[in-house]
């Protein structure tokens, strides 16, 4: 009797189909860039808050466990998003040489490093927030390959460029510190009424108080536009300007 139940069961109309146990999943054998891949649309459709590896293991067609091979727990799968977009930002550089200037060629250099940069996150901004919450979680040496080549591409530039040891440490934390930190304020949510037409209103401005917010409420309309690459440039070569002492 238990058996026919069962069987009623796997063959009823409605039944969804299987999810294998094994690491063969809808479209073929697992890979761990398959699965970082799955896992990055996943987020990019709907957010970190939807990743799980039982919602990720339905993606694929697999079982949630099927994924421990490839990533053995959450915070694993949340390194191996980082690893992705390090790993995006790789290829573009790779695929995209840098354009002939006058500046010197480390100069150019970082900036074509903080424009693909820059480019990676506004394709995944869901993700975003990793590269700052996993590298306060994640020891150095214990970074994924792809990010830490890049803190190895980025200093091999700066010591081409003559920096000693005092100030290279000290501009390869304020190039950083430039980068992510413009990219997070370019994401920032700034409208409050999507579907309100009044630029005011929009932006929620009825909600600050006047008397004690009045700047703010002025500058709001020219902060809720993005500074784009440019804003990121200027501010780069300014960095630049004043920590390497090159123009």
């Amino acid at each position: 009797m238990v058996k026919e139940q069962a069987q009623a069961r796997g063959k009823g109309a409605g039944a969804s189909p299987a999810r294998r146990v094994g690491d063969h999943g809808r479209h073929g054998r697992l890979s761990r860039e398959r699965v970082l891949t799955s896992a990055l649309e996943l987020v990019d459709r709907e957010g970190l808050s939807a990743l799980s590896m039982r919602k990720l293991g339905a993606e694929l067609g697999v079982e949630a466990m099927a994924l421990y091979r490839y990533a053995d727990g959450k915070d694993a799968l949340l390194d191996g998003l980082v690893e992705a977009l390090y790993l995006e930002l790789e290829e573009r550089l790779t695929a995209e040489p840098g354009p002939s200037t006058e500046e010197p060629a480390w100069r150019s250099e970082l900036h074509r490093i903080a424009r693909a940069t820059y480019d990676v996150c506004l394709a995944h901004p869901q993700a975003v927030p990793l590269l700052t919450t996993r590298m306060l979680a994640v020891p150095l040496a214990q970074r994924p390959l792809a990010v830490l080549k890049d803190h190895e591409r980025v200093l091999t530039l700066l010591h081409d460029a003559g920096l000693d040891e005092t100030r290279l440490p000290a501009v390869f934390r304020a190039f950083t510190a430039w980068l992510l930190g413009y990219v997070s304020t370019e994401l920032r949510p700034m409208v409050d009424n999507a579907d309100e037409p009044d630029p005011a209103f929009r932006l929620g401005l009825h909600r600050m108080p006047p008397q004690e917010l009045p700047t703010l409420r002025e500058t709001a309309p020219s902060l809720a536009d993005r500074g784009g690459p440019e804003g990121l440039a200027a501010g780069l070569d300014a960095l630049l300007d004043r920590f390497a002492g090159m123009g």
